[in-house]
């Protein structure tokens, strides 16, 4: 069984570049084909594997100004020669599902979400984009035309995997396909439960606005309560010109630095719609609870009152109450510890492997025409 992995775009580290590195611990010699590879950011975790980029790679300028090639990404990923491969992976919330296998091939999508600004946030996508009006009006047109690519790219795939119960019914919804549910892994054991006293709340991971931590920032400014942020994104500039004094910018931190961050905070605060969210799980491995947004992933993970609470508004009114009748001390440490081990890498691992090796199986019996 020969196979190939598929991703997006290698441009930026998050929770579906994770996902692919835990892939590629399972199947070390497959290639990974991606429509942009960025060495200077991602050479640390990706340098040592096989990684095939598309044409648009060799565009100049094309790192720095990839939304301008969104118009090509169809074409580029339908490009990659699959031939001779006989299990095709895709990692992918946009483009990858389309890629073309051999009609004797196999092709797994592992989903992290429809796309996003063509579906579920297609009219924020739009408002949020900081380019000149008249890009914008053009903008509409462009992503119907995508969206209907992407529509017809999701019927070339065999099965789908959903990354959590909440992506499953998106794929239902815009795809119309089934799909079965794993979700992503998470390094469970680079974090530990301490001691430390906790004098402060946390977020962080990429800062862009559908995550919403402008609201957290905001609540914990009116409060005077320690928070620090960890990440950098496009809208770092304009959360620290509305941070108090006591909202603490930390950038892009280590893996070990993460951890400790982890491990000496109160709670960890969730305030946005994720398709599954690794950020609050990482956060219970530590032993500590999460304050979360009551919708999406959130509420795969977030156990109420056992591993953390909700909120039901995305108001900073409502998580600044939140906060002020929060008790941490009324969780136990290790017993969230205990739930979040269930999303270990190593269960990713054996789960992922052993339903690409079964429906490998059953493909090839099909192929082969034994019943």
């Amino acid at each position: 069984m020969k196979v190939a992995l598929v991703h997006d775009h290698l441009t930026q580290n998050g929770g579906a570049e994770r996902v692919l590195e835990a892939m590629q611990n399972i199947w070390p010699n497959a290639p990974t084909f991606t429509l942009l590879y960025d060495k200077t950011i991602m050479d640390t975790s990706f340098g040592h594997r096989d990684i095939r980029t598309s044409f648009l790679q060799k565009i100049p300028g094309a790192l720095k100004r990839s939304r301008w090639l969104l118009p090509l990404m169809p074409t580029a990923t339908e490009s990659y020669d699959l031939s001779e491969f006989d299990v095709i992976v895709s990692s992918t919330s946009a483009f990858s599902k389309g890629v073309i296998p051999s009609s004797d091939a196999l092709h797994i999508c592992y989903c992290h979400t429809p796309t996003r600004y063509l579906w579920s946030d297609t009219h924020s996508y739009t408002e949020e984009l900081k380019v000149p009006r008249a890009i914008k009006k053009l903008l509409p047109p462009i992503l119907s035309i995508l969206r209907n690519w992407d529509r017809l790219a999701a019927d070339r795939v065999d099965f789908f995997v959903a990354n959590s119960e909440t992506v499953k019914r998106r794929i239902q919804k815009y795809y119309r396909r089934d799909s079965d549910v794993i979700h992503p892994p998470v390094e469970v054991d680079q974090f530990s439960v301490t001691d430390t006293p906790k004098e402060y709340y946390l977020i962080g991971g990429r800062l862009v606005p559908y995550k919403r931590y402008d609201l957290v920032i905001d609540a914990f400014t009116k409060l005077g309560i320690p928070l620090k942020v960890f990440g950098s994104g496009p809208i770092e500039k304009d959360l620290r010109a509305r941070a108090g004094d006591n909202v603490q910018f930390l950038g892009r931190v280590s893996n070990e630095e993460r951890a400790r961050l982890f491990q000496d905070a109160i709670a960890f605060l969730h305030p946005q719609e994720e398709d599954f969210g690794i950020t609050p799980v990482e956060s219970m491995a530590a032993g500590r609870p999460v304050i979360a947004y009551r919708k999406g992933g959130a509420t795969e993970t977030v156990i109420d009152r056992k591993t953390g609470v909700f909120f039901d508004k995305q108001h900073w009114e409502e998580i600044a109450n939140t906060v002020l009748h929060f008790d941490h001390t009324k969780f136990d440490p290790m017993e969230i510890r205990e739930f979040a081990k269930q999303f270990s890498t190593q269960i990713y691992h054996k789960q992922m492997h052993d339903y690409v090796q079964n429906k490998w199986e059953e493909h090839r019996k099909k192929v082969l025409g034994i019943v």
